[in-house]
């Protein structure tokens, strides 16, 4: 995964920001801010909140190994963080488990908690990424070994508001997915939602002629407001978003 990250982290790129990573175990998070509000003890500041929210996760999955586990919606049991409520509402909406949202889940609360701070701000958490930011954005598409794969990129025209764009994939890193999908991307106000309802699309992509029926699926979940779909050299497309070529 590590060499599709650095292209697709290289199509990320904006004029006007600057960006910086933060490495903590198994998080690997890019940040990416306007450059008027950027300073160094910002690099500082997301490290110390990836810990927070690591650790909150942490402690909870050691109370609560279920969580961390189950492939399915979750019921909780007593009373959790604001973080944890949020992944298991995005799970039940999706059908899925929990930590199917917890990349989208730290990129959304570390953007956050930036926000006060800065203009603008991207933040990408292994492929899926929040943004606040003013303008259109053009996300590119890596789909692994699909020939549609870093040709294609994804136009979101300016949306007024915070939003997640995340994906997920059968055949590219080790996330667990029960699908193939080359590519599960999802469109959302919430990463966390978009996070999980990605897991939730691609396990529903076997073969191309599956791309159709999960798409429908997809767009019938509350809050997702864009799919895209990819299986070897077929796609399926829906909603808020356009296709572009990724130069």
């Amino acid at each position: 995964m590590d060499g599709s990250r650095r292209q697709y982290r290289q199509l990320m790129r904006r004029a006007g920001f600057k960006a910086f990573t933060c490495r903590i175990k198994e998080t690997d998070m890019y940040v990416a801010v306007d450059e008027a509000s950027y300073c160094p003890q910002l690099e500082r500041f997301v490290e110390q909140r990836v810990l927070y929210y690591r650790t909150l996760l942490e402690d909870f999955i050691a109370a609560d190994p279920v969580f961390r586990t189950t492939l399915q919606p979750y019921l909780l049991s007593g009373p959790a963080p604001a973080l944890v409520l949020d992944m298991v509402r995005a799970g039940n909406l999706a059908g899925v488990g929990p930590m199917a949202a917890v990349a989208g889940a730290i990129a959304e609360y570390v953007g956050r908690d930036l926000q006060p701070r800065v203009q603008q701000v991207i933040v990408e958490n292994g492929g899926d990424i929040y943004f606040s930011v003013r303008d259109a954005v053009k996300v590119g598409v890596y789909a692994g070994a699909s020939p549609l794969s870093n040709r294609l990129a994804v136009a979101i025209a300016p949306q007024g508001h915070a939003f997640g764009v995340c994906t997920s994939s059968g055949t590219v890193g080790p996330s667990l997915s029960l699908g193939r999908a080359d590519a599960a991307m999802i469109i959302a106000p919430s990463a966390i939602l978009a996070d999980a309802a990605a897991t939730a699309a691609g396990n529903r992509v076997q073969t191309a002629a599956d791309l159709e029926a999960a798409l429908a699926w997809a767009r019938q979940i509350p809050g997702v407001s864009g799919v895209l779909l990819i299986k070897d050299d077929k796609l399926a497309l829906w909603g808020e978003c356009r296709l572009v070529g990724s130069n």
